[in-house]
């Protein structure tokens, strides 16, 4: 029996199964886009612990930082009672980098639902309103107003109803499934007419580029009519940047495309290069709003994944991941568009930076989508030594969110992969379509 047969059968009598096991791959060593398995086989890494990874695993300079605070420093003494030089530091970096002029604040948590939450409690203590609107195809988070707002209910809102009131849907545009920036602006304003006044309304949140959802970029002009949407109404902007954030798109933050200023800002995954860690960074007299005491928690602002965030913001700086980000998101979209122009099977390729997707369809037909396909594809990527990544509404888009610091030649090296497998799919369903 294999080291990962013998774990993952340990793992199924152990771990409840709602935490699912996309592939059933044992990692025992990472090293910044390649990791290895229990038993010793190496694979080039197109996922990054779901966008957590952007400086890659264990870069030198992010496990010095660790190591420091290790040796010379402590592990926890709960920042709200005893605070620490790291956390007030890397508060002053956050506001520093949040694009727009507004003085900023920030709150330091541990996981991106959590920051949702406290962005959605400050919202609510600001304006003394309850309301609040979030997308279609948005994910937020697993905890209950995080998955309230979420707008994809499988697998992550099934069986855990009621969820908290108050919270509304409208569809995300989408140029690619016909959904117009127009479109999204008249269901809000219909939204305002059919179910909840705008004064009732504390806050809109939305991912720029939606993650779980499909890796679609909201188009500008609907930017920056949500922004002044929200500021006709006196309505808080939150935006999720939680997957988009930390030089993924080709900026610092995706926001930046847009040229709009959040009110409020959630941030996490790839802030502290793989240690836990989030933030709501936002305009200074919006942070304030909520009462002495009323935000909190026992590990937030952990001193270490603290230390390894000041890293990770040095390298973003020192290594250009910003630009690097567009240099990587080029070579992906130019081979994967080359599939697309080959396979009838890729319906769209598209990227902001190196947060790039091809989606999978039938037949070119935008309105067919290919999940059992997405499924295949993902699973045979493992068996040639790549691990990808699936997301979208309808489960059928590919998404790839290799570290930034990777070299072309690790790149590329998984793009044959793609390709290789992609072609061999194919070819195992040919027979079937064939009798079918």
């Amino acid at each position: 029996m294999s080291a990962n047969t013998d774990l993952h059968n340990r793992r199924n009598a152990a771990l409840t199964k709602g935490m699912s096991t996309m592939l059933p791959v044992y990692i025992e060593k990472g090293q910044n886009a390649e990791v290895w398995d229990a038993d010793g086989r190496r694979y080039i890494d197109f996922a990054g612990g779901i966008a957590v990874l952007n400086t890659g695993h264990l870069h030198p300079h992010v496990k010095a930082a660790v190591q420091k605070q290790l040796d010379t420093g402590f592990t926890h003494t709960c920042v709200m009672i005893t605070p620490y030089r790291v956390a007030v530091e890397l508060a002053e970096k956050l506001n520093a980098v949040a694009p727009g002029p507004s003085p900023k604040k920030t709150m330091l948590v541990t996981t991106g639902a959590e920051a949702v939450e406290n962005a959605v409690k400050i919202a609510r203590a600001h304006t003394g309103r309850s309301a609040v609107i979030a997308f279609g195809g948005g994910f937020h988070g697993r905890t209950y107003m995080a998955m309230a707002l979420t707008g994809k209910v499988s697998p992550y809102k099934v069986g855990f109803g009621p969820f908290p009131g108050d919270v509304y849907h409208v569809p995300f545009p989408v140029t690619y499934h016909g959904v117009t920036s127009q479109d999204s602006l008249a269901a809000l304003e219909q939204l305002f007419k059919y179910d909840v006044e705008p004064s009732r309304v504390a806050a809109i949140i939305i991912e720029p580029v939606l993650g779980e959802g499909g890796f679609y970029a909201a188009p500008v002009e609907f930017m920056k009519a949500l922004r002044a949407l929200c500021d006709k109404h006196g309505i808080v902007l939150i935006v999720d940047e939680i997957q988009t954030g930390f030089a993924r798109t080709g900026k610092m933050f995706a926001t930046e495309h847009y040229g709009i200023e959040p009110d409020l800002m959630t941030m996490a995954k790839s802030l502290a290069g793989g240690f836990p860690l989030a933030a709501v960074v936002g305009k200074q007299q919006i942070m304030d709003a909520p009462i002495v005491g009323g935000l909190g928690g026992t590990y937030a602002a952990s001193a270490v994944s603290c230390a390894a965030a000041l890293a990770v913001l040095e390298v973003m700086e020192k290594e250009k991941l910003p630009a690097r980000a567009n240099q990587v998101g080029e070579i992906l979209v130019q081979r994967l568009r080359k599939l697309q122009a080959e396979f009838n099977c890729v319906g769209d390729v598209r990227g902001l930076g190196a947060m790039v997707a091809m989606e999978l369809v039938r037949n070119r037909d935008a309105h067919a989508p290919d999940a059992d396909l997405t499924k295949a594809l993902v699973q045979r990527a493992a068996a040639n030594g790549l691990v990808l990544l699936s997301c979208g509404l309808y489960g059928n888009v590919l998404r790839f969110l290799v570290p930034l610091t990777a070299s072309d030649a690790i790149i590329n090296e998984g793009l044959d992969i793609v390709e290789k497998s992609l072609r061999e799919v194919l070819a195992a369903a040919a027979p079937v379509a064939a009798t079918g």
